[in-house]
């Protein structure tokens, strides 16, 4: 469904879910009350193509709504008679004269017992720079300033709703297709897993991720890069992963630190976070921490996480 057929609808049955008194209305049950997804970020990082996705999922998806209405999106998806399932709801600084409301909504879907999640869009500020520019836009909040000066005033506006978010996707070097991939490896299927996690290898030259929740630095161990034969090539090569882990500490670390993301996972668990990024680090992330990331991301796979392993800074070199 459409942006226009949403704002049909929210128009056409709003009218009468706002007549009478909360008393006057009959009770709604929890089996009944939608799921929801809250998407927001940077202007510029994916808001659309994230929403895309999900409506394409069979999301009922609503953008730019004001963080007012969401209670009142929500209990509209109640009534539906199962009809609307699940709801996604972009906000973003287009609403910004509503966004301090958000807080209160969230409050209110919280007593109410409603499932939610924040998915948060991130972009470093050359990346959105070059989106801006190729495309000949203004961003929203520059008036008469530059761009940079729009995108340091929305993340300003937007640091503590990052903080609050379940799902923080860096789409600084992801194509159009790649963050569809993301959206649906979070999304897709009828079941939930229990914790997805994404393992991805670094380089540490290149700066860290924005969007890791635990990093790992394996800048330890010997750098392959000084062996003339291994230099040439990747961690994914098995002479030099054979290499990386034949080093004093390199097995033990992997071991322990495998049983330290078991409890952190049971805790991630209990908390209710369904998705981790684990960053892996070296010099160039190039050797060592490719090496690294792949025998991680297979001890987690084994443990029964469903986990996708990303290479950052492969190939940049």
């Amino acid at each position: 469904m459409n942006e226009h057929d949403a704002r049909q609808e929210q128009a056409g049955d709003g009218a009468q879910v706002s007549t009478g008194t909360p008393n006057d209305k009959a009770p709604v049950p929890d089996a009944a009350i939608p799921e929801l997804v809250i998407i927001s970020g940077m202007s510029g990082a994916g808001r659309s193509t994230a929403a895309k996705c999900l409506e394409d999922l069979g999301w009922f998806v609503v953008d730019n709504l004001p963080p007012a209405l969401i209670p009142t999106m929500v209990e509209l998806g109640a009534r539906s008679q199962g009809n609307v399932a699940r709801i996604a709801v972009v906000v973003d600084v287009r609403g910004r004269r509503f966004f301090d409301n958000l807080r209160e909504s969230l409050a209110d879907l919280e007593a109410k017992n409603v499932t939610r999640r924040i998915v948060f869009l991130e972009s470093s500020d050359e990346a959105l720079v070059r989106r801006f520019e190729s495309v000949r836009r203004p961003h929203p909040l520059q008036g008469d300033g530059r761009i940079v000066d729009g995108i340091a005033a929305e993340r300003e506006l937007l640091r503590e709703l990052r903080g609050d978010a379940d799902l923080v996707i860096d789409t600084s070097s992801l194509n159009v297709h790649e963050l569809r991939a993301k959206m649906d490896a979070q999304f897709a299927g009828e079941e939930e897993p229990e914790l997805r996690a994404t393992v991805m290898s670094f380089g540490y030259k290149y700066g860290l991720p924005v969007d890791a929740d635990l990093v790992v630095d394996c800048r330890f161990l010997p750098n392959p890069h000084w062996v003339p034969e291994l230099r040439p090539y990747t961690g994914l090569n098995e002479e030099v992963s054979g290499y990386v882990f034949n080093q004093p500490g390199a097995k033990e670390f992997l071991d322990r630190y495998t049983e330290l993301l078991q409890l952190v996972a049971t805790g991630y668990r209990r908390e209710g976070k369904r998705y981790v990024t684990i960053a892996v680090g070296c010099t160039g992330g190039k050797h060592r921490s490719v090496a690294m990331s792949e025998k991680l991301a297979a001890r987690l796979a084994a443990e029964g996480v469903e986990t996708v392993v990303v290479h950052r800074d492969m190939g940049r070199e």
